[in-house]
């Protein structure tokens, strides 16, 4: 069982250290003003010190409620119950991430689809199948052929001469 009071310190962490690398990384680029306008570096080193004050912000907001003795920090935020509607999202989606990787986009768009369709959602097969394909018909049409982006491709794609 996980309390707010973790979940918001840990998550007010991940994202103070993450605006922090931000902030490192934009120094590279330069931050200032230059004769041309800003220097590359300037948006991405801005956008890094709000996102990690913001961070430091909801990390001090946290314990002050901790220290108060607020009833909030103390509710459960993640117990068994709840913990398994999370990973009942999170696997299709990690799912989705693998089958790409190994059997390209559409692949993964049509079993990701057909899943989240039939078994979350309760759809009928044919709804479910016709929606799936019909998704990938149009990643295919929009990104291939009107943007000519070519999106990842697996085995069958390339068997299919795609």
């Amino acid at each position: 069982m996980i309390t707010r009071f973790w979940a918001e310190t840990a998550t007010a962490l991940a994202t103070l250290l993450f605006g922090l690398v931000i902030v490192y990384g934009a120094l590279e680029f330069g931050t200032g003003w230059d004769s041309s306008g800003p220097q590359p570096g300037a948006f991405p080193f801005y956008t890094g010190a709000l996102v990690a004050l913001a961070s430091l912000g909801t990390l001090v907001v946290t314990l002050a409620q901790r220290l108060r003795g607020a009833a909030i920090v103390n509710e459960v935020f993640l117990d068994r119950e709840r913990a398994g509607r999370v990973l009942s999202f999170f696997a299709p989606l990690l799912a989705f991430v693998v089958i790409t990787a190994f059997a390209g986009m559409y692949v993964a768009t049509i079993a990701y689809l057909l899943y989240a369709m039939r078994f979350q959602g309760g759809y009928g097969w044919l709804v479910s199948i016709a929606s799936a394909v019909g998704a990938a018909f149009v990643f295919y049409v929009v990104f291939e052929r009107f943007f000519q982006i070519g999106l990842l491709k697996g085995p069958i794609e390339r068997m299919l001469g795609y």
